[in-house]
């Protein structure tokens, strides 16, 4: 039986692909019992390196809870700022003035083309040269500074291909019935771009929450990351515990976010179905008289 989208795989197909799943679930299996021994040759898996992390909390209170708070701080701020700007840059860019949509077409490219520890980087010699944040603060604000620039510059562009991707109907459609430029985007375009642009933001939000670490690595915020290298120097020989701890941390909160993403367009969608039947002239008669009779 075919589908619309692919053939059905005839009984060949169907004996190599068992066999393809088999070698590389052996595969898999051979990789982790390698690694599995390793560690455990080198004594990684010695309770005593684990042991911090599962009985008391001076681990979490001291080093593990306060990195988070530090990343999720930056994380936030970053996506609060980075957001609406991206919108705005990336409406911008389809503006029919030019004097609109130049300005932020260089703006999107000019950022866009830096890598992000750039950014913080001169963000942070920025803020020690030209203001009066204290030194205790200026990591997190060339974090945040950094992550904004860049991912706002990314976002725009993930705006404008949204907007780009419906069709001309809906635009031309709406202007026919007398809405403004400004309401057709606002009312038209942006609630339908919205749903199909939710996958690539929220890409470009994980990311955001994974380039915090950056700002640990080069300019000293005491974030998730750079509390685990602390943590594992203080306890002595636990990089690998500590570093493990840490990734499953950033993987229960992007699994967190793309979970809530999934769920918030599937809710999108599910709004946005109508019934898909069509109406005839005396159906809409019918409505109309039953609505007048009520009234």
């Amino acid at each position: 039986m075919s589908s619309v989208l692919y053939d059905a795989q005839g009984p060949r197909a169907k004996r190599r692909n068992i066999l393809f799943t088999v070698v590389f679930l052996v595969a898999l299996a051979a990789l982790l019992w390698w690694v599995f021994g390793t560690l455990n040759d080198k004594g990684q898996l010695e309770w005593a390196l684990w042991k911090p992390f599962f009985t008391g909390t001076e681990a979490w209170s001291t080093y593990i809870w306060p990195g988070l708070q530090n990343t999720l701080k930056a994380a936030v701020l970053a996506v609060v700022i980075a957001l609406p700007l991206g919108a705005a840059l990336g409406i911008a860019r389809l503006s029919d003035h030019a004097w609109v949509r130049v300005p932020a077409a260089v703006v999107v490219e000019f950022f866009r083309s830096i890598p992000v520890l750039v950014l913080m980087i001169f963000g942070l010699a920025l803020f020690a040269e030209y203001t009066n944040v204290s030194s205790d603060d200026r990591p997190l604000y060339a974090v945040v500074t950094g992550l904004v620039l860049y991912n706002a510059s990314v976002l725009a562009e993930i705006v404008r291909s949204g907007i780009l991707a419906l069709p001309k109907g809906q635009a031309e459609g709406a202007m026919a019935i007398g809405l403004r430029k400004g309401q057709v985007m606002r009312l038209i375009l942006l609630p339908q771009a919205v749903t199909a642009m939710l996958p690539a933001i929220v890409s470009q939000l994980v990311v955001i929450l994974k380039d915090t670490a950056l700002g640990g690595a080069i300019l000293t915020f005491p974030e998730l990351l750079a509390s685990a290298n602390t943590m594992s120097g203080y306890y002595g020989a636990n990089v690998i515990a500590s570093y493990t701890v840490v990734a499953v941390i950033y993987i229960a909160l992007n699994f967190a976010l793309t979970s809530f993403a999934s769920w918030l367009e599937r809710r999108l969608r599910r709004a946005k179905k109508s019934t898909g039947a069509v109406l005839r002239a005396d159906d809409v008669e019918t409505a109309d008289a039953g609505t007048v009779g009520k009234v």
